[in-house]
């Protein structure tokens, strides 16, 4: 049985791209997250072929609007069956992504810091003072509140997230995951697959360690390896 632990992001240019490195992955990996960055070239019509043989797709779009819009937006999205689908954290963006998935199966899951932020980087935007991590776990316990069936957080928050009272039966989703010799790229607040696991995610998303390896199936396999 294919482990949906780990979630391999397709940001690759096209959708052409990601249906050849999910041929490459078949058998080993059968979650995938298709971003914005692929949204133009071709991404909905990827995550429909994947679904259609079988994967299991997060579309990670990050929402943020008024509500009205973001309610609109997810009740379109979410006809396209997919599994998870992020929006920012904002209390108001969560509700209005809940109203818009209505009955459908769709888990909206909130976006609370990105992880290739740091302090510095909340400072710049005028994000009120304290630790990063305290900030990204009350952002995920109003996301619970308000209706979030899980969250994106990096591992070094995700033991703070799952201690929260809020978060049980809620999902942790940790991005910024990076197998041991890989270099950090533009994420700041990384770890290792093993340690997200053990810090309490349910799922894990890889993407450049895998798709820029020599061999994508081998790499992807050597992080399944890893887990705990």
């Amino acid at each position: 049985m294919i482990d949906d632990r780990l979630i391999v992001a397709l940001d690759v240019p096209t959708a052409l791209d990601g249906l050849r490195l999910a041929r490459t992955l078949e058998g080993r990996v059968g979650f995938y997250k298709i971003g914005l960055g692929m949204l133009t070239g071709g991404g909905l019509a990827l995550a429909n072929e994947l679904k259609e043989k079988g994967n299991r797709i997060f579309l990670d779009m990050k929402l943020f609007d008024i509500a009205a819009t973001v309610e609109a937006a997810v009740s379109g999205l979410a006809q396209f069956d997919l599994d998870f689908l992020t929006v920012h954290g904002d209390p108001h963006v969560v509700r209005a992504a809940v109203a818009g998935r209505g009955t459908r199966k769709t888990k909206i899951l909130a976006v609370t810091i990105l992880t290739s932020l740091d302090r510095g980087d909340l400072d710049l935007a005028l994000i009120k003072p304290g630790k990063v991590e305290d900030l990204v776990t009350e952002r995920a316990r109003l996301a619970f509140l308000a209706g979030a069936d899980g969250v994106i957080a990096s591992a070094e928050e995700a033991h703070a997230i799952r201690a929260l009272p809020e978060a049980e039966g809620r999902l942790i989703v940790t991005p910024g995951v990076r197998p041991l010799g890989s270099a950090a790229g533009d994420q700041k607040r990384i770890a290792t697959p093993a340690n997200a696991i053990r810090n309490g995610a349910d799922h894990i998303v890889v993407g450049r360690p895998v798709w820029q390896a020599d061999d994508p199936a081998a790499a992807a396999q050597a992080i399944l390896d890893e887990l705990p």
